[in-house]
Parts: C-alpha cells; structure tokens; sequence
C-alpha cells in the first residue's frame, strides 16, 4: 500500500517535500555539502535528506523517487514495530504491525516526502531498544539503547522527548522495580557514551545555531502568541485528546477528510490496552508503553499553531498507539476466556476466534483505508499538494523555447522550491513578486501565477498578452504565460 500508484496519489508537490529533495540534490551535487541540519524551510534534521540523496544516486532525481524513499521508511517502521512489540508476545505485535501497515494516518504520511516518516521507524526503533536494556541489561544493550534514543534528534521535532521518556522510565523503574533498576546502574556509562557520540553534532549546530534549531519549535507553540492557532487553547486540547475516536487532522497532507486515528472499532482494544498494560505497571515494559503514550502526547497538545488535531506532531505516539491495540486484543480474548470459562472445551476455540475476529477486523479496516485513501478526488488534493505549482514548473520548462535561464518565473521564494526542485536541470530565473522587470525583451517566456504579478513586473502592455495555460479543479487560472513582444518591453 505504501508503493501503490505512488506516481499519481497523492500528486502535485508540496514545497516541504521539495525542499528535501532540494537538499537532497545539494548533498550529491555541491561538493563538501554535508550539513546535519539544513536551515532553509524553517530548519530541517538532515538525516531524511541523506537518505533521499542515497536513493536519488541509485534511481534519480524525482517526485517518485522522494516519496518512495518515504515509503520504504514506513515498511521499515512496520517491521520495527513488530520488533519492538514482540517483547509482549507474537499475538500482540502481529496485530499491532497489521494495524501500523494498515492505518490510515501512517499510509498518508508513508506516501508524502517528508521526513516526519522516520519518526515511526525511529520511535520503534527507541522503544524495541529500551525494552531490550530493561530486560537484558548489558553493554550492547545499553549502546544500542543510547544510539536509539540519540537517533531521535536527526528525525523530526516530537522525538527530541525521548531522552525524556527515557529518564521518566528509569524513575518508574527505580520506584516499581527496584531490582531490575540495580541491574541497569552497571551499563549506564554505556547507554550515556553511545548518546552522546550520536547526539554531539546536532547539540553543537543546537548551540551555535539557536534560532534556527529552535525557531520552529517557538513559533508553533502555545507560548507564542503569535503562532496562528485556528482555536482557542482550550478547543486545541479537546480536539486532540478526541483524535483517537472523534476528529481528525484537518489538513489533507495528514489525513482524508479529517478521520480520527481509531475511530469507534479500534478504539476499544486500544482502550484495553491501556487497561492491560496499566494492571501490569510493575513491570518496565508495560510501564514504558503507558509513560510513551503521555510523553508524546505533549508536542500536539503544546504545539497549537494550525490545525487540531495535528497527525505529524502525533507521530511520537504511533508505535505505542500499535502496542496498545495488539494488546487491546490480548485483553480481549482474556476477558472472553474468562466469560467461557464455565463451558466444557471452550477455552482454545475461545482463543482461536478472538485471534480470528481480531485478525479480520484490522485487516477490513486497512483495505478501507487503502480504499479511502486511492479514491480522495483531486479537488481534496489540489491545493494540499500545490499541483499549481507543478503546474507552473511545467510551464516553464515546457513550453519554453529553450528553459533555463531566458525564462522568467515569478513566484514567492517557498512555493518557488517546487520549481527549483523540478527544473534542476533547466532551471528558470526566478523573482519574487512586485519585482519590477525594467525590460522584457530579455526574456523567452514569462510564467506567473496571475496576471496581476505579470503586471507588476513588465507592465500591463506585456501582461494582457498573457494566456492561461493552467487551470484549478474549480476552472480558475492558476498559471499564465506571455511570451513578450518587441515594441511592448517596457514598464509603464
């Protein structure tokens, strides 16, 4: 589901995406360009770039290609939550890896090109990780504990509390578990030198890049006021507790039709597993699951700029999301053995319908979601995914006489990452709007968005020659061209 008509769903470009790609391009092309974070669109964890470049190497320098590198990452974060769930048995981690694959909130953000996608792999990754040092405290397990953990600052903003659970879980361990606390004192060092090697670079650009490191954190969040929320704090906090079964994330990019991450079936083994792992809290990893799924509930809940509920500042939760609902179905089908309990040979046939009934649950729910996903019509896509701005790269590469630099494009400096990213080979000048072009006649093709911005460049006698050659789904213009004429060159 993640590959599945990947070159036409969901479409268009939207100028984050092409941003990594962006960077992407640089780290294969600029020579002795390796950054670990990358200051342009608002300040991005390097590591998704690298990744993009790797397959940009190996397939080239596409829209697919940089969505399929998403994709891949969210295989790999099925696998991985498998891994990590396996600790609470076979049953439980099968169920909880069907409902990652099938989930519609992790199919939407495993198709777009973002490096939000690594946060699934990497929490899972952290979890599997921690629960490994908890229950076999060694020096491996401590370093690969400690690596895990430092992973989660290269990825995306909500892992940058997993030190945070990590310490949380240590003092819930040193509270309920006093023994099993004891047996981790000795690797410590380990867990903690790991760390550091891993987390060093990103702490020293932290350091000597402030601002840029921690501007979009700041400017999302609820203290500052400045930051755009669309509802009251109050509103913000409603809805995203209700995201589990009333709402949804508004936004297109993250979700279809704003559906919420469970919804009325689902939502009852996730609540049962709650129940499950709170009964077992004495244990670490039960303890570790329920300390998870607060702890990253804190980035949506804090960060109120947009849209509520957001799914990618969500994505801390994913895998303890999946946990809880493989063990949901242990609780489940334990609760339905106790019910048959006085029946004469009911407990296997008990067992083995409950897995059954599970299994075929999650499975309707994902072809649903593969489903709802495939069908979203282009008008719910359009303006998400910014296909006018493919559109407009399109037009300045296409209908040009030569591309490159004779054609003029004139487009803001973010929506204009579209058109860097998809004319890197015959890249256009590029100026940002009410630029005034002094004469015309330089350029081949000019390409806008309006007629207006044609107008405040090279004047009225130029932009009334401009044709639309782009339209939305509603037929409104959204991409002009004019090709200028001598005698008609010149600003008013």
């Amino acid at each position: 589901m993640r590959f599945w008509a990947l070159g036409s769903q969901p479409g268009g470009l939207y100028p984050d995406e092409a941003a990594e790609g962006l960077s992407a391009q640089g780290v294969l092309t600029i020579p002795g360009y390796h950054p670990v974070f990358f200051n342009i669109d608002g300040g991005r964890e390097a590591l998704y770039a690298y990744i993009v470049a790797a397959v940009f190497k190996v397939f080239g320098s596409s829209v697919l290609t940089l969505r399929g590198a998403a994709a891949g990452i969210g295989v790999a974060g099925v696998i991985a939550t498998y891994i990590a769930v396996r600790r609470f048995g076979r049953g439980a981690a099968l169920m909880a890896m069907a409902w990652t694959a099938g989930s519609l909130w992790m199919i939407a953000v495993s198709r777009d090109g973002f490096r939000n996608i690594l946060t699934v792999l990497v929490g899972a990754a952290a979890l599997a990780a921690l629960l490994r040092w908890g229950d076999r405290p060694s020096r491996w397990s401590a370093a690969l504990a400690g690596i895990a953990v430092a992973l989660g600052f290269w990825t995306y903003q909500p892992l940058k509390l997993l030190p945070l659970l990590a310490v949380l879980w240590l003092l819930w361990m040193r509270a309920r578990d006093r023994e099993q606390f004891r047996s981790l004192r000795a690797t410590w060092g380990w867990a903690g030198f790991a760390f550091a090697v891993v987390v060093a670079p990103m702490a020293y650009t932290a350091i000597t890049d402030f601002s840029s490191y921690f501007g979009r954190a700041a400017f999302v969040s609820v203290f500052n006021s400045t930051s755009g929320s669309m509802d009251s704090y109050p509103v913000h906090i409603l809805k995203t507790l209700g995201m589990f079964l009333f709402t949804g994330d508004p936004n297109q990019r993250h979700d279809v039709s704003a559906l919420p991450l469970l919804g009325p079936v689902l939502v009852v083994p996730f609540a049962l597993g709650i129940w499950h792992c709170w009964r077992r809290r004495d244990d670490h990893g039960y303890a570790l699951v329920l300390l998870g799924l607060l702890v990253f509930l804190i980035p949506p809940l804090i960060a109120n700029e947009g849209g509520a509920p957001h799914f990618l500042r969500s994505l801390g939760l994913a895998p303890y999301v999946a946990g809880c609902v493989g063990l949901g179905c242990v609780e489940g089908i334990a609760i339905a053995r106790r019910i048959a309990s006085g029946i004469p040979r009911s407990e296997r046939s008990v067992t083995q319908t409950g897995w059954m009934t599970c299994a075929i649950a999650v499975t309707i729910l994902g072809i649903a979601s593969a489903v709802t996903y495939l069908n979203r019509p282009l008008a719910d896509r359009y303006a998400a995914f910014t296909f006018a701005d493919v559109a407009l790269a399109q037009a300045a590469v296409n209908n040009a006489t030569d591309g490159g630099p004779s054609t003029l494009v004139i487009l803001n400096s973010y929506d204009a990452m579209d058109v860097q990213f998809l004319d890197a080979g015959r890249l256009p000048t590029i100026v940002a709007p009410m630029t005034r072009i002094g004469n015309a006649a330089v350029y081949s093709l000019i390409v806008a968005p309006s007629r207006a911005d044609i107008t405040a460049a090279v004047g009225s006698g130029v932009a009334a020659l401009a044709q639309v050659v782009a339209t939305d789904p509603q037929g409104n213009p959204v991409v002009f061209e004019v090709v200028p004429q001598a005698g008609v060159t010149a600003l008013p």
